[in-house]
Order: structure tokens, then C-alpha cells, then sequence
């Protein structure tokens, strides 16, 4: 019975009856139909005034109750043997790396601990692709990768050298990579996870992803189910909770998050004074998700039945997470005990309790049927996402000093008395010999076990985790960018709106528009891309329920269920999250799609980085475009809008390409080539653009230089005589640089102005090919270089090494702040008048000008407005 129930001011046999009143009804009816009554009860409560929190007290029992517990469909013990054959090799292989070297590490205790969740899931769940219909989505944990393998191992995916080879991979193919990492792994690993947070993220928007591209393209994805498996402690990442709403609000009842709530992280207790699976009860259910606890084994059933008033269940409620690990740490006789010397009620239950039926006591996660009922229930969809919150203990079974400690998650060492302690306890048929090694353990391919392993997987589709990707070529349309090749005859337009411009001509083919996937957080008006609700519409799972107040309006807010252009919300981390499913589709549905998701550059890369990391890692392919990019183009926003280092960011990942265009057909060129790039050649790369909302007249494209934009470079002025300086610009400020070449062409200097559409470009090939370079071609003769660019000099700085001559470099760097743009520009020194400056101090450098004349033309300079004490 609840404490807080007996402080209330109510008669005690008054309460009694409510209660019995309670148990009657539970008896006689389905829960589903008192859970509606209580609901009721709450709302009439609320309607007076009550206010009730969506879990007032905490219950510690398993959601499902014994009675509909499932038995496995086979006796169980084929399995029993094939997990213990895995937990040795697991153990085994991490500490044969840890006699390579020591720093190598590895991860026993956390396997240990997830081991039998796995267990069931892999042998009687996980579907693999089958026919036309596609098989389950599984965001494995991380860190328990070498659990993964050892089944593999078993499996005859991998052999005893490749094991050996954990963690070894720079000197090998064969090497195994530390953690799920798809770039290092391409035919195994789905998603790289261990980056915590970044998996139960994924899964969310990875299961929406599924619902959208079953109702665009009737894809078959109907029984498809997302499972998420993440720690406890993982659950603190902001990027673990923070979007579990979408999860509610879209219904995805394809969606099963595992949580191994082993209770500890790495330097401690996940909550040492409190329950983190009471917290997590209460986040998920207050976000709308159907929430299973599986906390005992079968065992604690026939504790609990002894229990008949609540009094053990409710003395368990009271202990937080620290006491809990520290009891159980001693044994669950210890336990018992503590709570027997607190109240004299439980001890009369504690008293009843067989000792036999102690030692049998244990979490529900480390018990095959009790997680074999939970996952069948949780795969019956009811409208909800669901949540498993699965009680485990770390480093289970693995002896003192490793189960239950307070030691790193990544523990990697045991002592040769604890290896042969553990083989004998997993009865392996092995000699002591090559237990103290540990030898692997393969019982060979005709064992029973290992026979019974392959049905499993057979019967469910094949072997698991496996990544498989699409054959299929998209055809870009290849005149479909051509009207936007001519100059914009006077008129004024942003590189933002010229995208919009290329976007829209995109999606009028029909062959290739239904697979293209435009993605905004809640700026599509900001972009000016509010055509696109009315042309596409915005997807919804419900679709429009309403009257939108802006109906009359030719460009009104419409959304419908098979929409196309996806609006995310003030939620970037969740627009990214949609566009790596949708990246990635290729490979998770077979089905390659392009995804274009526009945003303000200053949230994109510097707010989600580690996504973005991620996104090379899966070998994604897509755009991204960074709107309003540049230190200086957004102005009046100040110092959190002001993008200067988002290319800099973007050439850290190295199967990110990036760009920076300042004119309309620059843009058209990499959007074409690009997309040709990654849906008909069918690369493993995606492409970082930055867009500016900055308004100007564009010119029309020189002819034959498609091939020099997307190398990083081409000449956009050449003078009539050779020149005597080189002038480099990209985005907005090559116009500043423009202006600069001319003034220095009316005072007599001879400028090759060069618009650089991507110096990261050029930096990567000039890393490669040295002299023969593209960048050392084109400035290879020994004059001095001015660069100017909207960013940090850094992202300039990239191609020094390849300029025989001198090099100077203008940039962002610093903070931003507010002003105009002229003005900023100025206070950046990145204007015209400062390219000037720094091309008379290079010619004076180079001995091109004597003193006299480079007095004479900062004198001249001085009309312009250069401030000679800057």
C-alpha cells in the first residue's frame, strides 16, 4: 500500500475498500478498460480543480504480470548454449586485444549486461529484408559491439584472425572497427552509435522516416519495426529525450526503444540518490509512450506472490539506485536482509522466502522469457511508440571485480584464475589451457548450436546486422538548370532564391521530383520557399485536421499525408535527423532518394557537428544548404546569426564536399553535378552549400567551365595584358574583389581575378596531386595571390602550400556583430577597399611597384574611403 495514500486524512478501512473495490475490478474486466476508467476518474478530478502528476509514486513490479508470461518456441537451451558460446568469445576477444596492447581496449561489462536482450531479439525478432517485404531497422548499443561480433563468429561471418584483429585496422582490411562505424565496415555496420544520444535520435526520425516513404511511394515498410537500443546513462544526452514528442505525436508505433538500465555509467551509479528507471517511467509516459518496465526474473514472482499486502514491492520503491548496487553488490540475501531490519512486515515476507529461490533471484533483463513476452507484446502496435525500460546488471556474471563495480565501462582486463572461473561456470569444453589464454570457442559449423543459430536467422531473413544498398541509378534531368544559366538581365536575387528557383525546376520533372526530399525547420517563408506548401505539400501523419488562417492566400500553410516537403520545427537537430534517414535510404530501404534540407548555416553545423560527423560516417548522400552563410551577409542579426566558419567546420569531414558560390549558375553547376554525383554515380558523398540572402545582379556563365567550378576554381576576369597580381574571392565577397580589380585596373594594374568556389576543394586535390594540382596549375606562376572570403582566414589558409608566390589572406575572423553590410565589411577589412591595400603591399613585396608608386595609389586610395591608420 502507498505511504502517501496511508498520510492522507482518510478513514483506513475507508481506503481498504476503495483498494479491494480496485482489485475486484481489475479481476473482472481487461486492463485496458480500467486504465480508461482511471483516466476518466483523473479528468473529473482535474475538472474540480485536482492536479495529479502523471506518476505519483513508483511501483517497482514488471508491467506484465506473470501470468501472461510466454514461453520461448523451442526449450530455450540451444540458445542458452550459443549465448554462453558468445559471452566467452566476447570476453575472450577483448582481452586477446588487450594483450596486443594495452590501449586498445574494449567493452566486457557492458555486453554482459545487454547480452540476453540481445539474445532474444536476434533469435526470435529482428527480421531481416525478405522478398518485397524490408525487415527491422536495429540502432544497436554501441559500446556492446563486441558481443555483436562474437555472434557473428559463431555465425561464420567472421573467423578467429578477423576477432584477433579488433580494434587493429590500420594495418588490415580484416580489422574490426571499435564501435558500429558503416565508412569503416560498409557491408556490416547500419549506423555508427556510440556517440551517445545520436542513436535514440535517429530511431525517431528513422521510423517517421519509414511512415513517409510508405505513403509518397508505397514502399514496404508496414510491418517494418525501428529498434533503438541505448543505455541508461545514454539517456541523459539531451538528443535521447529531446524529440521523444515527435515519437508520440506522429504515432509511431514502429518505434521499440530498449533501454538497458544496468543502473551504473562510468564513474558511478546512472542516479546514486534516486531511480532512473522511475525517472524514465515518468518522462516517457508524460510524453505519450506506451512504457513496459522489466525489472525480475521469474524467480521474484514467486517472491512477490508471497508478498501479498505490497510491503517488499513498496520497501523496494524506497531505495535509490546507490543502495540498490551497493546491496545487491553482496548478494540479493544481503538485500533481503537491509529491508527486513526496516520494516517488520516485510520481514515476516523476507522470512518466507526458500533460500534456494534467493539464489535464483535476478533482473528481468538477464531472463530469456521474461524479455521474450515483453518484445512480443511490445511488436503489437497500438497507435503508440514503446519504450522497454529493461533492469540488467553490469558486467553480469563475470565474476567479482567486474559485475556490479564501479569500475570503466570499457573494462578489458581479467585475471587468469577470473577466465578460468568463467569458462567453467559457461561449462565450455575447453582445457584450462585454453581457458588461461582465452582461446576462442567454436564448436563447428554441424553443431547443433550453431545449427539452431542459423534457422534462427534463416527462418527471420538472414543474418543481422548487415548493410545492403541499392543498385539503382536516379537519371538528374540534364537540361533541367539550363534557363537559369543566362545572366538575371539586371534584376537582383539572392543565391537563396536562385536555389529556390533550381528546386522548383527540379520538382516540374515529374521522373525525378518524387525523389526529392526538401527539408526546412521552420524558415521555409525565411527562404522564400512558401511556393512549395501549395506545389507539394507539407507531410503530416494526420494530415490537415483544420482551416489554415492563411487559406485565401494563393501560398497558404497545406499539409496532407502523402506531402513532400518536410517542416521540422524550430528543431535542427531533428531536421538533420530526417535528413540522415533520408540520406541513407539507399541503404535502409533500397531505395535511393535526395534529400535537400536548407537552414541557417550559424545552426547547422556549429549546433549539430556531431550529426554531421555522423552523416560521413553512414556514408550519406544529400545536400545541405546553408542559408544566410557568411560573417557578413545577415547583418543586422548580430553575433549569434553570423555564420564565418561553417566551410571550415564542413572540411573537417572528408566525404563532405563544400562549396561557397556567389553567382546563380555557379550554384546550378554544383547542384547538377552534385546530384549526378551521389544518385547516378551513386557516390558515398554529401555536399555542404552555403547560400546568402544578399540581393545582386548576376552575370551570364562563361562558357566550358563547368568542370573548373566544381574543382574549386576558375577565371571570371582575365586581363587584356598579363597579369601582374592574382585576386581570389568566394560568395558575396567576390564581388567585393570585382570592385577591387577594377579600381586597380583604372590606376594600371593588371588583375586575374579567380572566383573560388570551394578552396576545401582545392586544398584536398592539392594534397594529392601537389604541382599537378588544379590550384597549382592556376597560380603556379609565381605572382602574388590576395584572397578575400565572408569567412575565417583559415578557410582561405587551406591552400597555401600550393602557391609558389606570396599569399595574402583577408577573412571573418573574431565575432560577429550588427551593422550594415558595408560597414561590417569594413570592420572586417574584407571590403574592396582592403583587397586593394593588400594587393599594393603584395606588389611592393614582389618588387612589382616601387614605394613612390604605392604612395601615390593609397593616396588615390584614400578618395575611396581606404582609412590609412586601419
Amino acid at each position: 500500500m502507498d505511504d502517501a495514500l496511508n498520510k492522507l486524512d482518510i478513514d483506513p478501512d475507508e481506503q481498504q475498500e476503495w483498494l479491494e473495490a480496485l482489485d475486484d475490478l481489475v479481476l473482472e474486466r481487461d486492463l485496458a478498460d480500467v486504465s480508461s476508467l482511471l483516466a476518466k476518474l483523473l479528468d473529473r478530478f482535474q475538472y474540480h480543480g485536482g492536479q495529479v502528476a502523471a506518476l505519483s509514486s513508483y511501483v517497482p513490479i514488471n508491467t506484465i504480470p506473470a501470468t501472461a508470461d510466454l514461453s520461448l518456441p523451442d526449450d530455450g537451451m540451444d540458445g542458452k548454449r550459443a549465448h554462453e558460446y558468445i559471452l566467452w568469445n566476447a570476453m575472450a576477444m577483448v582481452v586477446r586485444a588487450g594483450k596486443v596492447a594495452p590501449e586498445l581496449g574494449g567493452h566486457i561489462a557492458t555486453y554482459a549486461s545487454i547480452a540476453t536482450l540481445y539474445r532474444v531479439g536476434f533469435d526470435y525478432c529482428f527480421r531481416q529484408d525478405q522478398h518485397d517485404q524490408l525487415g527491422d531497422i536495429v540502432y544497436f548499443q554501441g559500446h556492446s559491439s563486441p558481443g555483436i561480433y562474437a555472434r557473428s563468429f559463431l555465425e561464420g561471418r567472421f573467423d578467429s584472425q578477423q576477432l584477433d584483429l579488433f580494434r587493429q585496422e590500420a594495418g588490415s582490411k580484416l580489422g574490426l572497427s571499435s564501435y558500429p562505424h558503416p565508412y569503416l565496415m560498409p557491408d556490416y555496420w547500419q549506423f555508427p552509435t556510440v556517440s551517445m544520444g545520436l542513436g535514440p535520435l535517429q530511431a525517431i526520425y528513422q521510423a517517421r522516416w519509414q511512415r513517409y516513404v510508405a505513403r509518397r511511394l508505397g514502399a514496404t515498410t508496414r510491418q517494418r519495426i525501428v529498434w533503438a537500443f541505448c543505455g541508461d546513462g545514454e539517456m541523459d544526452e539531451p538528443e535521447s529525450k529531446g524529440c521523444l514528442q515527435v515519437a508520440a505525436r506522429e504515432g509511431l508505433d514502429n518505434l521499440i526503444f530498449v533501454v538497458n538500465c544496468n543502473l551504473q555509467r562510468l564513474d558511478g551509479p546512472v542516479r546514486s540518490n534516486a531511480s532512473v528507471i522511475q525517472e524514465l517511467e515518468s518522462f516517457f509516459v508524460g510524453a505519450g509512450w506506451r512504457v513496459f518496465k522489466l525489472l525480475w526474473n521469474t524467480a521474484w514472482d514467486k517472491v512477490f506472490a508471497l508478498d501479498v499486502d505490497g510491503k517488499l514491492a513498496a520497501a523496494l520503491g524506497t531505495l535509490v539506485d546507490g543502495q540498490y548496487q551497493s546491496l545487491v553488490a553482496k548478494g540479493y540475501d544481503a538485500l533481503l536482509a537491509y529491508l527486513a531490519d526496516q520494516d517488520p512486515d516485510v520481514a515476516k515476507v523476507v522470512a518466507a522466502i526458500p533460500a534456494a529461490l534467493i539464489a535464483e533471484l535476478a533482473p528481468g533483463g538477464h531472463d530469456p522469457k521474461k524479455v521474450y513476452t515483453v518484445y512480443q507484446q511490445a511488436m503489437i502496435p497500438n497507435g503508440k511508440p514503446t519504450v522497454i525500460l529493461a533492469h540488467t546488471i553490469k558486467g553480469y556474471g563475470l565474476g567479482e571485480g567486474i559485475a556490479l563495480a564501479n569500475t570503466t565501462h570499457q573494462h578489458k582486463k581479467m585475471s587468469e584464475q577470473a577466465m578460468l572461473s568463467y569458462a567453467k561456470k559457461l561449462n565450455l569444453p575447453i582445457t584450462e589451457h585454453e581457458a588461461s589464454l582465452p582461446a576462442y570457442y567454436h564448436p563447428g559449423s554441424d553443431d547443433a548450436t550453431i545449427r539452431y543459430l542459423t534457422k534462427q536467422r534463416q527462418h527471420l531473413g538472414g543474418f543481422m546486422p548487415t548493410r545492403l544498398t541499392s543498385k539503382q541509378s536516379l537519371p538528374v534531368p540534364e537540361k533541367a538548370l539550363e534557363g537559369l544559366y543566362p545572366s538575371s538581365g539586371g534584376k537582383e536575387l539572392s543565391t537563396t532564391m536562385a536555389f529556390v528557383r533550381i528546386l522548383t525546376t527540379w520538382l516540374r520533372d515529374k521522373a525525378f521530383a518524387k525523389y526529392l526530399v526538401p527539408i526546412v525547420p521552420d524558415e521555409s517563408r525565411t527562404f522564400g520557399m512558401e511556393g512549395l506548401f501549395r506545389q507539394i505539400g507539407i507531410y503530416s501523419a494526420h494530415g490537415q485536421c483544420y482551416d489554415p488562417v492563411d487559406k485565401q492566400q494563393i501560398m497558404y500553410y497545406k499539409e496532407s499525408k502523402d506531402g513532400q516537403l518536410l517542416q521540422e520545427g524550430i528543431n535542427e537537430a531533428g531536421a538533420l535527423a530526417s535528413w540522415l534517414a533520408a540520406a541513407t535510404s539507399y541503404s535502409t530501404n533500397l531505395q535511393p532518394m535526395l534529400p535537400l534540407y536548407i537552414f541557417y548555416s550559424m545552426f547547422g553545423f556549429q549546433r549539430v557537428g556531431d550529426l554531421l560527423w555522423a552523416a560521413g560516417d553512414m556514408r550519406a548522400r544529400g545536400f545541405l544548404l546553408g542559408a544566410t552563410a557568411g560573417r557578413t551577409t545577415l547583418a543586422g542579426e548580430g553575433l549569434q546569426h553570423n555564420d564565418g566558419h561553417s566551410q571550415v567546420m564542413a572540411s573537417l569531414i572528408p566525404n563532405c564536399i563544400s562549396y561557397d558560390p556567389c553567382y546563380q549558375y555557379e550554384l546550378a553547376v554544383i547542384l547538377e553535378q552534385g546530384a549526378k554525383r551521389m544518385v547516378q554515380q551513386q557516390e558515398d558523398v554529401f555536399f555542404y552549400v552555403t547560400l546568402m540572402n544578399e540581393n545582386y545582379p548576376h552575370p551570364q556563365m562563361p562558357d566550358g567551365i563547368t568542370k573548373q567550378i566544381m574543382q574549386g576554381m576558375y577565371a571570371l576576369k582575365q586581363p587584356k595584358n598579363p597579369p601582374t597580381i592574382h585576386l581570389l574571392g568566394s560568395g558575396a565577397i567576390l564581388r567585393e574583389v570585382e570592385q577591387a580589380a577594377s579600381w586597380l585596373d583604372s590606376q594600371g594594374v593588371d588583375c586575374c581575378v579567380w572566383s573560388v568556389t570551394s578552396f576545401t576543394e582545392l586544398a584536398r586535390e592539392g594534397l594529392q596531386k601537389g604541382a599537378e594540382s588544379h590550384v597549382s596549375r592556376c597560380l603556379g606562376d609565381g605572382l602574388p595571390v590576395v584572397a578575400s572570403t565572408d569567412y575565417v582566414r583559415q578557410y582561405a589558409e587551406q591552400i597555401r602550400a600550393y602557391i609558389p608566390g606570396s599569399y595574402r589572406v583577408l577573412g571573418t575572423d573574431g565575432f560577429g556583430l550588427s551593422d550594415t553590410r558595408k560597414s561590417l565589411r569594413s570592420y572586417f577589412a574584407v571590403d574592396a577597399v582592403h583587397v586593394v591595400r593588400e594587393a599594393v603591399a603584395s606588389l611592393l613585396e614582389n618588387q612589382t611597384m616601387t614605394d613612390h608608386q604605392a604612395a601615390q595609389m593609397l593616396q588615390a586610395l584614400e578618395g575611396w574611403g581606404h582609412d590609412s591608420e586601419k
